[in-house]
């Protein structure tokens, strides 16, 4: 049965940085910036799930026991939301780099962020455009999220539509006042960490 006009690529279709000129198609990769365009992106978004990093920034004490996690509280029509630091992997991006890149872009460049050498997630999420699937929903996109608990030890301070960092203890975070302010499956993400880190109970 032929697949639907609705299905099948656009074979004219080029990602951004395209080189015809190129032997394996593509500029080199310091002319590349990793981003699609919009429309690139749109695309990309209906057919193929992306790749995401989900980062939980935690003050430690000495012993390196988390004392609090930070949220990023936004101002959103549903009114104030709580939500964790998040973004896409960029292409021929390290993902520890990609790490520091979201934590830099949501905390502010002096968060320090402490990415261990061999960086391992908690989870990886699932977001589907679907409710109902998994916990995770993400109407824009299916996408699959490695989840890490990082330490920060500098001066953290809101970056682009965030107000403010609240910084909560992992007892806190799991009360319905927290719980409450998460969107599309953050609040079970934060859950999971807190169980990871022992301190579920």
């Amino acid at each position: 049965m032929p697949a639907a006009a609705a299905e099948m690529p656009d074979p004219n279709w080029r990602p951004e940085g395209w080189d015809s000129h190129h032997p394996d198609g593509l500029a080199p990769h310091d002319q590349l910036t990793g981003w699609l365009t919009d429309g690139d992106l749109a695309i990309v978004r209906a057919q193929l799930p992306l790749v995401y990093v989900n980062a939980i920034p935690v003050r430690v004490d000495q012993a390196g026991d988390v004392l609090e996690m930070g949220f990023l509280l936004r101002m959103t029509p549903e009114g104030l939301t709580r939500a964790i630091v998040a973004g896409r992997v960029k292409y021929h991006e390290r993902v520890r780099d990609a790490l520091l890149r979201h934590i830099e872009n949501d905390l502010g460049p002096y968060a320090l962020p402490q990415i261990p050498a061999a960086p391992q997630p908690f989870t990886v999420a699932e977001y589907f455009p679907t409710p109902g699937i998994t916990p995770f929903f993400d109407p824009r996109q299916h996408a699959v999220a490695l989840c890490y608990i990082v330490p920060v030890t500098g001066d953290c301070h809101p970056r682009q539509d965030a107000i403010q960092i609240d910084w909560v203890t992992p007892e806190a975070a799991l009360t319905p006042a927290i719980q409450d302010g998460f969107f599309g499956g953050a609040g079970s993400l934060v859950k999971q960490a807190i169980a990871h880190l022992g301190r579920l109970t």
